[in-house]
């Protein structure tokens, strides 16, 4: 009746029921779309804030490595520096003690030597003139003899002096010597140690101070994700549904409902009417 009629009684609820499949399947693909690019865009920054953080933690470990291996060789440099300190007084007190050996020596050996000179030359004339005397001076000669045997012991004893002097200066020297070549090599060697570590903190140090800047580059980056990811938190994750929201979507798809539901019975009761007036005319074509 209704394809007679031209006119489909269901139309209105078809078209509102295909509205709100259209808007559903809509809603449905923005859903699966915004989904898609939530779960591209989470997973990568999520991938970029691990690598930043293992980078960070990689780095920021390597620094402190450094900064204790700088450390430890700027502690090492003072001590040699305080030995090399300490070596350099000792060193001047044995070079200020050779000194005065050596002085002491150089006034005390000429006098020494000069009375061993001395005492030889008088020897000498005592000898020689108790040698020439007549024999009847024997109590000269007794008297004489005397003294140069005391003048011998005297010579023997200067003669015995002066040579410990010279032994005693020499084996000084000999010390000295020895004692400052060691000094010397120490002083090198420590010299040495001392350059190298001193260049080994400056480099640590300089490259230190690299690892901070990239350190602080990578914090600045880190926070820039963070920041990015917090932004997609709040736009991909759907707060909880409250009570008055739920109860305002409850409302609305009844209200969609009943308005469907109301234009169905409006159109089956004007079918129904059609229907019977249909079958009132049959049968009074039918009686006439």
């Amino acid at each position: 009746m209704s394809a007679r009629g031209g006119a489909d009684p269901f139309a209105k609820v078809r078209g509102l029921i295909e509205d709100m499949l259209k808007r559903l399947e809509e809603e449905a693909s923005a859903d699966a779309t915004k989904k898609a690019w939530c779960d591209k865009e989470s997973s990568e920054a999520t991938a970029k804030k691990d690598g930043l953080q293992a980078n960070i933690e990689k780095l920021s470990v390597k620094m402190d490595q450094m900064s204790s291996e700088s450390k430890k060789l700027k502690e090492e440099v003072a001590v040699l520096s305080k030995e090399l300190a300490d070596l350099a007084g000792t060193q001047a007190e044995m070079d200020k003690l050779r000194a005065e050996e050596k002085a002491v020596f150089d006034e005390n050996s000429p006098q020494m030597a000069q009375g061993v000179e001395g005492v030889k030359m008088t020897l000498k004339l005592l000898r020689e003139y108790y040698a020439a005397e007549d024999k009847d001076h024997a109590a000269s000669e007794g008297a004489g003899a005397g003294v140069i045997g005391l003048l011998e012991v005297a010579e023997s004893d200067f003669s015995k002096m002066l040579a410990e002097m010279k032994v005693n200066e020499q084996t000084a020297a000999l010390s000295y010597e020895a004692e400052s070549k060691d000094n010397a090599v120490t002083k090198a060697t420590k010299e040495k140690d001392v350059s190298y570590k001193t260049k080994e903190a400056a480099s640590l140090d300089k490259r230190v101070s690299e690892i901070k800047s990239d350190l602080d580059g990578l914090h600045t980056e880190l926070a820039a994700v963070m920041d990015y990811l917090k932004e997609i938190t709040a736009q991909c994750v759907t707060p909880p549904e409250t009570y008055a929201d739920r109860k305002q979507a409850r409302e609305a798809e009844i209200a969609g409902l009943q308005e469907a539901l109301t234009i169905l019975e409006n159109e089956a009761a004007l079918l129904q009417k059609r229907s019977v007036r249909h079958i009132l005319r049959g049968h009074a074509t039918l009686a006439a």
